[in-house]
């Protein structure tokens, strides 16, 4: 169907790469993108990110592992004049171009690896001017954001003819660029990659429990994904409404992400639910693998998803899963062998999933175990890098013919 690379290849000395994406702030493609660009720094590679808003918490995070983060940061003044976020962004983003094309005619990379949509097209669009270099784009969702945005649609059609590989990290993110017309020869599928490590040094679990003022022994549920509509929160309240009476009373369900705007209304649904005490919104976290490994039940509703990182750092936590069937899910997760798998937007299926894992403590932590043995064989971050290395090494072998 794809190729995959897989054999490691010895990395051309000095390659510079320069990705393209769209914010440093918190979400699983910064965090890929970090662990990735680390890893091939530590490899011998020249690694620079060239963020449309290059101001956000995950800044810090690249430049600590040698990683330049470059972008255009609005003046003070002008800042002030301009009256709302909205408009900054904009102006922000019609400055990006110009400044992007003078850092590649002066940076000269060899490879531009752009990441999610906006870098796409802007990235894109900038590399036909720039001094030639591979170019790759990575799609890490399915294309469902394009339904209602025609002229986005438009310009990434007319950009994959301009590509010379193109990424997806599961393969129905590859059915989807397929579909669009990007023949099989320039696709490569590699799946994410988690850093194991982080699971084995985590804190106690007692301690995180007794931090969060959590019951040692209650029965914790956790979901890691930024408050958006479409991963399903409010799913997860209606289900946890209908089963409320058959669980523990000490149970807790930990939110983590960063409020997107439905926060205030998922508390007041929750609330209204009866469940207000039990559903905890931690917000944006650092210590995420301590709060998976103080948890007993993984959990993503999503109605959408490409590939998520949040299914596999459950998975090496070693959390059985429960995951709707979107994207790469049903991938990542084995359905009766190391989680759950139900249909999305399907609150009574995701409830009794969450009802049978709570209640089956054996059959659980068999599942926790089965998936953190699947994470660590197949979804390592060192095997991802090593497809990435095999990638990027044999575009400059055909680059150079």
């Amino acid at each position: 169907m794809t190729l995959q690379n897989t054999e490691v290849l010895a990395a051309p000395a000095a390659l510079r790469v320069l990705y393209v994406i769209g914010s440093m702030g918190i979400g699983g493609a910064e965090q890929h993108l970090l662990n990735v660009s680390r890893a091939l720094t530590q490899r011998g590679y020249q690694c620079e990110v060239f963020a449309l808003d290059p101001e956000g918490p995950m800044r810090s995070a690249f430049e600590r592992a040698g990683v330049p983060v470059v972008g255009v940061r609005l003046p003070d003044l002008l800042q002030r004049w301009l009256p709302t976020p909205r408009l900054r962004a904009r102006v922000r983003l019609c400055l990006a171009a110009p400044y992007l094309l003078w850092h590649c005619w002066r940076r000269r990379p060899h490879i531009g690896h752009y990441f999610l949509p906006a870098a796409y097209i802007i990235g894109g669009a900038v590399s036909l001017l720039a001094p030639r270099m591979t170019r790759i784009m990575s799609r890490r969702s399915l294309n469902l954001y394009q339904v209602n945005h025609s002229l986005l649609r438009n310009l990434e059609l007319w950009l994959h003819d301009k590509m010379d590989l193109v990424c997806g990290n599961s393969k129905a993110v590859i059915r989807d660029l397929q579909a669009e017309g990007i023949d099989e020869g320039r696709l490569r599928l590699i799946y994410n990659g988690i850093e194991l490590n982080r699971f084995k040094s985590a804190r106690p679990r007692a301690q995180v429990r007794a931090e969060l003022g959590l019951s040692p022994s209650g029965l914790i549920f956790v979901m890691v994904a930024n408050l958006i509509t479409y991963k399903g929160h409010a799913d997860l309240v209606r289900a946890f409404a209908r089963i409320r009476d058959q669980l523990p009373s000490d149970w807790a369900c930990m939110c983590i992400g960063r409020d997107d705007g439905i926060g205030a209304s998922l508390r007041a649904q929750a609330q209204a639910a009866g469940i207000g005490e039990h559903i905890r919104f931690l917000g944006s976290r650092q210590d995420v693998a301590d709060l998976l490994c103080a948890a007993d039940v993984g959990v993503l509703c999503s109605h959408e998803e490409g590939f998520s990182n949040a299914v596999l750092e459950g998975m090496a936590a070693g959390l059985p899963m429960v995951v709707t069937d979107v994207g790469g899910n049903g991938e990542a997760v084995i359905d009766g062998s190391t989680g759950v798998v139900v249909p999305a937007r399907h609150p009574e299926a995701l409830a009794q999933a969450l009802l049978k894992m709570g209640l089956d403590s054996p059959g659980r932590k068999a599942m926790g175990e089965r998936g953190a043995l699947r994470a660590q064989e197949t979804f390592s971050m060192r095997s991802c890098v090593e497809q990435y290395i095999a990638m990027y090494t044999a575009s400059q072998i055909d680059f150079e013919r």
